[in-house]
């Protein structure tokens, strides 16, 4: 049979996957190992592209948080699809598989997990070779034009050359639109819509956020450890809350709290405020007290010295500035009557005008794509689509930061490779 593309009858194998990032080589060589004959197609001249761009090339590759709490961070929704893959392969269960493969890990702060040589390289050619050899047959440089079902009950697979693949089974892990220099251009989001599934509007996620606000551009390279960053959801009305670092850029805010919360702004209708607690280890009264303390001894000093924050001068002026006050040399005798419940207010919940996220070129991971409710989470298989399954990023799954994204990434693509293996 020739190559796609040269005309003749379309090459085959029982289970094809296609895309080949970390989901697309983990559940093949899952399923080749399981006894199927798999072939994997990638666009792309390598398999793990985006793994090599990943946690900036040191791969933030699970969490050391136990599965129940891991899933309870992709929302109610998906916290309830993901339980049984990460009864199946939970982050420590990842950690093992790796360590089987050659691959030690090490602990982070915030709850990270990386390779213990801190190169993405290393995960990516582990799981290459894993796959390899398991037996799976690995095609780069296969763009995927289309899918359809076959005449025989299984999958025809098109590519741009022209050419085709038969298989039994199908599985798609094509990614999301996040990092499109990686080759996660959201290919798949046509084929699934022409097969009349439900694709919920993709849009980047854990991306930086812009604020068209001078003061807050003019904050570039301030950062904050000790910080809780708030976000009112505009539709639901729940407050959401992230105890994360906070990085000022000269576009508006970075970092992991920042990022985590970043899908509801860029959500249609998203949020345009946030609030950042600058006191989140002290409480109200300890502040309203050091002012009243200050006040009692004649109130010469400054607000900076009777807050007594770790606060940079420029980010405390800020909040001044939002209390009504000039900045935070102003003297605690000179604070006007009301002033003070404002200042605290302020320092409590500094609130950030947003304008958006910068885009998916920036964004390391995509909110939306195929809603979970057309997916058997127990298999990935495609409700009322027999033989087709998906997993990864390609679902409507985003997790926050913290190698959780990779994590559902191996965890259904665990359970996609074993009902690929049984044929259903």
């Amino acid at each position: 049979m020739a190559e796609p593309g040269g005309g003749h009858a379309p090459r085959r194998a029982r289970l094809i996957v296609v895309g080949g990032g970390a989901a697309g080589i983990w559940a093949a060589a899952r399923a080749a190992r399981l006894g199927g004959d798999v072939l994997l197609l990638e666009k792309t001249p390598r398999v793990g592209t985006k793994v090599l761009a990943s946690g900036g090339s040191r791969c933030n590759l699970t969490t050391t948080l136990p599965g129940d709490e891991a899933a309870r961070l992709f929302g109610p929704a998906g916290a309830r699809f993901l339980r049984k893959a990460f009864g199946a392969l939970g982050p420590a269960a990842v950690r093992e598989r790796f360590a089987v493969l050659g691959l030690e890990t090490v602990e982070a702060p915030l709850e990270k997990v990386f390779p213990a040589s801190q190169r993405a390289r290393d995960v990516r050619d582990v799981l290459e070779r894993d796959a390899r050899a398991a037996g799976v047959k690995i095609r780069c440089g296969v763009p995927v034009s289309g899918i359809e079902p076959s005449g025989g009950g299984g999958w025809r697979v098109l590519t741009e050359g022209g050419g085709a693949f038969l298989c039994e089974r199908l599985l798609l892990c094509t990614g999301g639109a996040s990092v499109p220099s990686t080759g996660t251009t959201g290919d798949a989001y046509p084929w699934l819509r022409e097969l009349d599934l439900e694709v919920v509007a993709p849009r980047p996620a854990l991306v930086p956020l812009t604020s068209d606000a001078a003061w807050v551009r003019e904050l570039a390279g301030v950062s904050l450890q000790a910080v809780e960053v708030r976000l009112i959801e505009p539709l639901g009305g729940r407050t959401l809350r992230r105890r994360r670092p906070v990085v000022f850029t000269h576009r508006g805010l970075s970092g992991p709290g920042p990022l985590d919360l970043s899908r509801h702004v860029t959500a249609p209708g998203g949020a345009r405020e946030l609030l950042l607690d600058l006191a989140c280890d002290t409480a109200r009264e300890d502040l309203r007290r050091r002012l009243l303390d200050a006040a009692a001894r004649g109130g010469v000093g400054t607000l900076a010295r009777a807050l007594d924050l770790p606060l940079p001068r420029r980010l405390l002026d800020a909040a001044c500035r939002q209390a009504g006050l000039a900045d935070s040399r102003a003297r605690v005798s000179e604070l006007p009557r009301g002033a003070r419940h404002d200042l605290i207010e302020a320092l409590k919940g500094l609130v950030v005008p947003l304008a958006g996220g910068l885009g998916f070129e920036h964004a390391e991971v995509t909110a939306g794509g195929l809603a979970l409710s057309a997916v058997d989470p127990a298999t990935m298989e495609v409700r009322g689509r027999g033989g087709l399954q998906v997993c990864g990023e390609l679902l409507d799954l985003d997790g926050p930061i913290g190698g959780f994204n990779f994590q559902a990434a191996f965890a259904t693509a665990e359970l996609a490779g074993r009902h690929a293996a049984r044929g259903g």
